[in-house]
């Protein structure tokens, strides 16, 4: 499917994305697409060589981060409950309104 993309096919995908994105947004998006494969082949070499013994930066960087998110306290507020009385329907009160 993908073995007959030529340079004409790959230019005019390029223009594509360009046209979506812009041009002042390709560089961010490149920098970050980089720096997840960077990401990527370190933890992959990290899990076929586990016994060195050393942490990676993406690892080690995911989990202090990941840490004060855990540690932080949820402050959730409760609803306020209706007074019974409110929330009750009399019969007259549906009696009325038909």
């Amino acid at each position: 499917m993908f073995g007959k993309l030529g340079a004409p096919e790959i230019l005019l995908i390029l223009v594509v994305v360009v046209l979506i994105f812009g041009a002042k947004r390709l560089p961010d998006m490149a920098r970050s697409l980089g720096q997840s494969m960077r990401i990527l082949k370190s933890e992959t070499k990290a899990m076929r060589d586990p016994d060195d013994g050393t942490t990676t930066a993406a690892s080690s960087t995911a989990q202090a981060g990941a840490a004060p998110q855990a540690s932080a306290p949820r402050h959730l507020a409760a609803a306020p409950k209706p007074h019974e009385a409110e929330a009750e329907i009399h019969p007259q009160d549906v009696s009325s309104t038909r």
